[in-house]
């Protein structure tokens, strides 16, 4: 096992835990709101969904619980068992099939193309090297259709200064961090890449898949201090329902300590026609 896979899998228990607080919740609501704005207009039947880096399940259980059927690829194996786990739990083993691999190096029959959608959420954050996150990128276009849709998921670096002066009142980390697009991902105890979604949609349409809509994830919540008042479930309603309404919003969506990007893929380009007697 990779030293990657390995510390992902050893930090299995903060990751459950971030899940189950209102913070990791509110993530996974949004990002499939977010999503099923897109997903209806793919056509009728159950979709496919490839989930890139999708870990122990919590977005395709999600999406299979709706009628899709989503394939997960993790290399990490202990999470891939959590999701198998939690697919049978829920009912939905049979449209949810794991496989363990890296998203660069993707299975031929998984690489060779039809899916409807494509899932690469905070998966460039971990890319050692801008180079490597490009990678990544071209890796979750190439087996999407033509009209099908790449949603991508990184941590937002504009909501760092606002967060350090906010959430840990300390106005001169806040200065540093505008300088800085690194950062201490305290989950799986490894560095992360922070981007803002321009750069990551220009890079999207670079590889064919243009327009991509932009929402805000966490737009309000994150800046809210008191963490123990969130987990109460009369509090937690209003700022999910106010995080629903902020999502798309231009003024609010730069907030997001996370960004969704959700862009179609377009067509090939046709070849020229060939010219007599060439």
């Amino acid at each position: 096992m990779s030293g990657a896979a390995q510390g992902f899998d050893s930090s299995m228990a903060a990751w459950r835990q971030w899940q189950q607080a209102p913070w990791g919740r509110l993530r996974f609501t949004l990002a499939e709101a977010d999503l099923l704005r897109h997903l209806g207009g793919l056509g009728d039947g159950p979709l496919r969904i490839l989930d890139l880096a999708g870990g122990d399940g919590g977005d395709a259980v999600r999406l299979a619980a709706r009628g899709r059927r989503v394939t997960v690829v993790d290399l990490a194996p202990g999470m891939l068992a959590v999701a198998e786990g939690r697919a049978g739990a829920a009912g939905v083993a049979d449209p949810v099939t794991c496989v363990r691999a890296r998203a660069e190096e993707l299975p031929r029959e998984i690489a060779s193309g039809g899916w409807d959608a494509v899932l690469c959420h905070n998966l460039p954050p971990y890319a050692e090297v801008p180079a490597a996150a490009e990678e990544i990128l071209a890796a979750a276009v190439a087996p999407l259709r033509e009209g099908g849709v790449l949603s991508v998921m990184a941590v937002n670096r504009h909501c760092a200064p606002p967060v350090a002066a906010v959430r840990e009142l300390d106005p001169a980390a806040a200065l540093a961090a505008l300088g800085r697009d690194r950062a201490d991902g305290r989950t799986f105890g490894t560095g992360m890449t922070l981007y803002i979604a321009e750069e990551i949609a220009s890079r999207l349409e670079g590889l064919g898949c243009p327009g991509a809509a932009h929402y805000g994830i966490r737009s309000v919540s994150d800046y809210i201090t008191d963490d123990e008042r969130k987990h109460a479930p009369a509090f937690y309603a209003g700022p999910e329902r106010l995080e629903l309404a902020l999502t798309d919003r231009p003024a609010h969506r730069h907030a997001g300590r996370l960004f969704q990007l959700i862009a179609p893929r377009e067509p090939a380009e046709p070849a020229p026609p060939a010219r007599p007697g060439a």
